[in-house]
């Protein structure tokens, strides 16, 4: 059997188990059974001629050749799907439309405001917009069903995968942390709160290290850490109900609920810096467009 005996239906299922990054989670976007998806892969495997997922505890990766095979893949299903919509009398995709993945902080409100105001000076352009997680958009990018993501960055900053070829990512903006309190908490009767007066709080924190998470960066105390919420919008909720105080990203004060004050801090902090990731060569004018949007949008949250 060779990799020319491979089947269009192996090749879609392949990669979605790439973007999705688990056999389970493929399966349930397909609506297939596991153990289908199971026999694509193994088929295709077999037409290959070589292993192109390596099967690890927390799911899938691609091995040299599934990325190879990957960025084949992704061009002959567009070819086909372009085909059955021109035989169906469907006009072509526009390509003006562009596809933007975006993690939970950036779409509270930069995201909004950057396709408004996007759609005021180029309405000509049209967005297609979906939310993940950072993992997950990067592989989206990688499958070829996102073109442009914004993505959340972490400790130490390293290129948000190793696969080949490197993504092209840009930093949006550094953005600068502020303190969420109470409104009725003694920390928010002034603008800004004194570093030695964030000892002893009880802190709402992300799952992981709080003081990437959650708490302010360079305590020198272990936080305490009274909640945990993974979305951000959750965790100033909580704040909201007095139940603690978090850090706050700069481009979420726009959206903070009531009852929250977003204090600066006498000594400065910096968030994580928000990235724009793309497949690497020559964007397109609307992929450049969109990112200049998203770029001043969050040039206004600073």
């Amino acid at each position: 059997m060779s990799f020319t005996d491979a089947s269009l239906v192996a090749l879609r299922v392949f990669r979605e188990v790439a973007e999705r990054g688990t056999l389970t989670a493929a399966a349930s976007a397909l609506g297939y059974t596991q153990s289908a998806v199971s026999r694509q892969i193994a088929a295709l495997e077999r037409a290959a001629g070589v292993p192109l997922l390596e099967r690890r505890h927390d799911g899938v990766r691609l091995t040299a050749a599934g990325r190879l095979v990957l960025r084949r893949a992704t061009v002959v299903v567009e070819q086909v799907d372009a085909v059955a919509r021109e035989l169906a009398g469907l006009p072509e995709e526009d390509e003006s439309t562009v596809r933007l993945g975006w993690v939970a902080t950036a779409g509270a409100w930069v995201v909004p405001r950057a396709l408004t105001e996007l759609a005021r000076t180029h309405p000509s352009i049209t967005v297609v917009t979906r939310e993940g997680s950072t993992p997950a958009l990067v592989r989206a990018l990688r499958a070829g069903t996102v073109d442009l993501a914004v993505i959340a960055s972490s400790p130490p900053f390293r290129a948000p995968d190793d696969e080949t070829p490197e993504l092209a990512v840009d930093i949006l903006v550094e953005r600068s942390l502020r303190v969420a309190v109470p409104a009725a908490h003694p920390l928010a009767r002034n603008d800004f709160i004194d570093f030695a007066d964030l000892s002893g709080q009880r802190w709402i924190s992300g799952p992981g290290d709080p003081l990437v998470m959650g708490a302010w960066p360079g305590l020198t105390e272990r936080p305490l850490v009274a909640h945990t919420a993974r979305d951000w919008l959750a965790k100033l909720q909580l704040v909201a109900a007095g139940l603690g105080i978090t850090t706050a990203p700069a481009s979420l004060v726009a959206v903070v609920p009531d009852g929250v004050r977003c204090c600066r801090c006498g000594v400065t902090g910096r968030a994580a810096p928000d990235l724009l990731a793309r497949l690497p060569g020559a964007p397109s004018e609307p992929v450049v467009r969109l990112a200049a949007a998203l770029r001043a949008a969050f040039l206004e949250t600073e």
